[in-house]
């Protein structure tokens, strides 16, 4: 295959300098710059790798400073420090999620960096808390309506669930309330304000939520 080829005969990969440990570490210190972001991920069969990036390489040549196999705190330390303390100290601010193993990473190897805690993690870790909410509301409509249900068979009649002005059951509202509510108001379609108004009339604590979730949102925005 040609990229066996070129792996073998056309590139010098085989006299890399960083051969013997490309499977558990790489460095490329020159790419090294005063904004970081340190974040892990899947390569390939489940294997997690932590990677160092440039922010001004914006994804292209020069962006990777680092990658090494795993994210124990203390294996990406040893690799991280092999960057010469001079240019770690030029390092101004580092991004990254709200990981404590990170963060220690961060502090142990950037020493001078401010540490920034990245604004999608923060969001998520919010909207999360707003459909744990969501989800405890619908189990309790669930819960209504198999009492009705119960209710409903004891007296030998049948059984018609309650529907709100827009035609969905309780238990649907709140399905499709999941959409809606990691959503900014202003990106709702009429169904959707129509839906959000119900919602919320209903279900007051959700609205509240919702509502501070949508400050946040504006202040990262702003």
């Amino acid at each position: 295959m040609l990229s066996t080829q070129y792996k073998e005969h056309f590139s010098d990969y085989r006299s890399w300098d960083q051969l013997d440990h490309a499977q558990d570490w790489l460095l490329f210190e020159d790419n090294i710059g005063e904004s970081l972001s340190i974040d892990e991920t899947c390569l390939s069969s489940g294997e997690v790798y932590t990677f160092l990036t440039n922010k001004a390489g914006k994804g292209r040549k020069g962006t990777l400073v680092a990658v090494v196999k795993g994210t124990k705190a203390e294996d990406v330390i040893q690799v991280l420090k092999k960057i010469n303390i001079s240019k770690r100290n030029t390092v101004k601010e580092i991004t990254l999620d709200l990981s404590s193993s990170m963060m220690r990473i961060a502090r142990s190897v950037f020493p001078q960096a401010l540490i920034t805690n990245d604004r999608f993690h923060v969001q998520k870790l919010y909207y999360d808390a707003l459909d744990d909410m969501r989800i405890a509301y619908r189990w309790m409509a669930r819960d209504k309506e198999n009492e009705e249900i119960k209710e409903a068979k004891s007296k030998g009649k049948e059984y018609i669930p309650f529907r709100y002005s827009n035609g969905d059951t309780r238990k649907q509202l709140l399905a499709r309330a999941k959409f809606i509510l990691t959503k900014h108001k202003t990106k709702w379609t009429e169904t959707q304000k129509d839906r959000a108004q119900i919602i919320f009339e209903n279900y007051p604590t959700l609205k509240k939520a919702y509502d501070l979730a949508m400050k946040l949102t504006d202040i990262y925005n702003y």
